[in-house]
C-alpha cells in the first residue's frame, strides 16, 4: 500500500512559514530540510524555484516523486546533502542568491516512525538513529558503548536537557555490564525505569523521548551542522532576502536566537518576529509534535557582494 503524503511528514508552522517567506514568482528558495517536501510544494505552487536538501536519501526518493507530479522538474532541484554544505551545494548547482531559504529542524515523523532507523522508541528495532547510513559509521549504540558515566551525563543533560540523565547515565552505565544495549527496546525499558524508581512522571511525553533526542543530535552533530549552516545561509542570501528557521530543541532555539541577535547587532538583518512564533492549539491537537516548536525569522538588510547575473536554471 502506497504511503500517504501526509503520512511522510506533516509540516510544521506551514502557512505561517510561507507567509513569512514571502514568496516572490520566478525567485529562488532554498528548503535546506527537505523531508516529505510539503514547504518545498507550498513554495512551488505559488511561483517559486526550489532547491531541496536533505541528508536523508529515503526523504529525497520520496519528495522527487510527490512533487514532480504536482509541479515541472524544472522549478526545483533535490540534492542529498547536510545543510552544513548548503553553500557548496548552491555553487555547484550555479543557481542566482536565494530570496528566502527555511530551516524545519529535527527528525521527521517518518524516521521517527519507521522501525529500521531506530529514532523511535515505539518499536523494538536496533539503535541507529543516523541520518546518513551511508556515509555515517557511528551508531547510537556504539556512542551507548563508549562514552563514560560522566559522558553519559553530559551528553544526555546538555543535548537532551533531561532532569534525570544522572540516575539515567548510572543505569546505563551498570546495565551494560551485563550486556551491550544495543535495541530500542532496552533503552525506552532502562530510562521508564529510572521514571518510576524516581517517582516522577513526565508530562506529556514518554520518558524516554529527551535521552533518545539527545542520541539522535549527538550522533548527527545536529547542533554543530546548524551553527555551520546558518553561516552559509546568511552568507548566500540575497538583499532582502528572508531566512526562516523553525526549531524544536532548547538547544537549538539558543543557537538561532544567539544567531539572529549578533546579525542584528551587526546592522546586517533585522529580525520579524520579536518573539519566536508557536503552532497554534489547533494545530498541536492535529499534530502533537508540532507542540515544542518555535519559528525565528530576520531579513537580510545589506550585502557586500557584486550581484551576481546567474539566472536560475531553465
Amino acid at each position: 500500500m502506497r504511503r500517504k503524503a501526509s503520512k511522510f511528514h506533516t509540516p510544521v508552522l506551514l502557512q505561517e512559514a510561507i507567509d513569512y517567506l514571502n514568496i516572490l514568482p520566478g525567485k529562488l528558495y532554498i528548503d535546506a530540510t527537505l523531508g516529505g517536501g510539503g514547504h518545498t510544494l507550498a513554495i512551488l505552487k505559488k511561483g517559486g524555484g526550489v532547491l531541496g536538501l536533505d541528508w536523508d536519501k529515503e526523504a529525497i526518493n520520496y519528495a522527487k516523486n510527490r512533487l514532480a507530479k504536482a509541479c515541472p522538474p524544472k522549478d526545483f532541484w533535490l540534492k542529498k546533502a547536510s545543510f552544513a554544505d548548503l553553500k557548496k551545494v548552491w555553487q555547484k548547482e550555479n543557481l542566482k542568491r536565494p530570496a528566502g531559504i527555511l530551516f524545519d529542524l529535527g527528525a521527521s515523523s517518518h524516521q521517527l516512525e519507521t522501525a529500521k532507523r531506530g529514532f523511535g522508541f515505539r518499536q523494538n528495532t536496533g539503535l541507529d538513529m543516523r541520518m546518513d547510513p551511508e556515509n555515517q559509521k557511528v551508531t547510537a549504540a556504539d556512542l551507548l558503548k563508549v562514552l563514560s558515566k560522566k559522558e553519559l551525563y553530559e551528553l544526555i543533560v546538555r543535548l537532551g536537557e533531561e532532569q534525570l540523565a544522572r540516575p539515567i547515565a548510572g543505569a546505563i552505565a551498570l546495565a551494560r555490564l551485563e550486556k551491550p544495549i544495543t535495541t530500542t527496546s532496552q533503552l525506552r525499558a532502562l530510562v521508564a525505569g529510572v521514571y518510576r524508581r524516581c517517582r516522577k512522571k513526565s508530562r506529556h511525553i514518554h520518558p524516554a523521548t529527551k535521552t533518545f533526542q539527545a542520541l539522535r543530535i549527538a550522533i548527527n552533530d545536529e547542533l554543530n551542522n546548524l551553527k555551520k549552516g546558518l553561516d552559509q545561509a546568511f552568507e548566500i542570501l540575497d538583499e532582502k532576502g528572508r531566512l526562516v528557521v523553525i526549531s524544536f530543541h532548547g538547544g537549538e532555539d539558543r543557537i538561532v536566537k544567539h544567531f539572529f541577535k549578533d546579525k542584528k547587532e551587526q546592522r546586517t538583518a533585522e529580525i520579524l518576529t520579536k518573539k519566536p512564533i508557536t503552532p497554534s492549539r489547533q494545530e498541536i491537537e492535529k499534530n502533537p509534535r508540532s507542540r515544542s516548536a518555535k519559528m525565528r525569522v530576520i531579513e537580510k538588510l545589506k550585502i557586500k557582494y557584486k550581484k551576481s547575473k546567474t539566472q536560475i536554471k531553465n
